[in-house]
């Protein structure tokens, strides 16, 4: 009976264990995993992917369709993962667009932990049916960010405003939160 017992115990241990390193896997996942998701279904705004050389000729293009006539608020909201010991800001909490315009707005971070820390902005835009007016050209949410102990930086976000977003959007809420992508790759260097 209590080989059986012992039996039991070692299947319920050898389950637990498997299920939380699954747990963990999924964890870590979760970031590329949202990525993919967002790019998928144009969630969570959408960004051109053009050659530095190709900008200019593309941003002539939108602001041929500046709609001058329109004002959208859009406001700039941070957070930080509570893992992640950062001062994280915009620069200006809002700014006031012309649709078709190119934007370019400052975000300031910095680490404020004693070691290196790999990390990455997740955005969000609301209402969410704004998503897919609101593109983002050049931001610092495209990749991961690393900060070294103590080290701060500026970072650029350049975005338009679709002109054929509807007209009852008079507000688009544009949020970031930072969080920690690699621990065991920051905490061992």
């Amino acid at each position: 009976m209590h080989e059986e017992r012992k039996k039991a115990n070692s299947r319920t241990t050898r389950k637990t264990l498997l299920v939380t390193v699954a747990m963990f896997g999924f964890g870590y996942a979760l970031i590329p995993l949202y990525s993919v998701i967002c790019d998928v279904f144009g969630l969570n705004g959408r960004f051109i992917d053009l050659q530095k050389t190709e900008q200019a000729e593309y941003v002539a293009n939108v602001e041929k369709r500046v709609d001058t006539n329109r004002t959208v608020r859009v406001e700039f909201l941070t957070t930080l993962n509570q893992s992640l010991n950062w001062e994280f800001k915009a620069m200006q909490n809002t700014v006031d667009v012309h649709p078709g315009k190119v934007t370019e707005v400052m975000f300031y971070a910095k680490n404020l932990t004693g070691k290196k820390v790999v990390a990455q902005a997740v955005p969000s835009v609301s209402p969410g049916y704004a998503t897919k007016y609101f593109s983002k050209m050049e931001c610092f949410c495209f990749s991961q960010q690393t900060f070294e102990a103590g080290e701060a930086r500026n970072m650029p976000l350049r975005f338009y405003v679709d002109p054929n977003l509807p007209k009852k959007v008079k507000t688009i809420s544009l949020g970031y939160t930072f969080f920690d992508t690699d621990r065991k790759v920051a905490s061992a260097k």
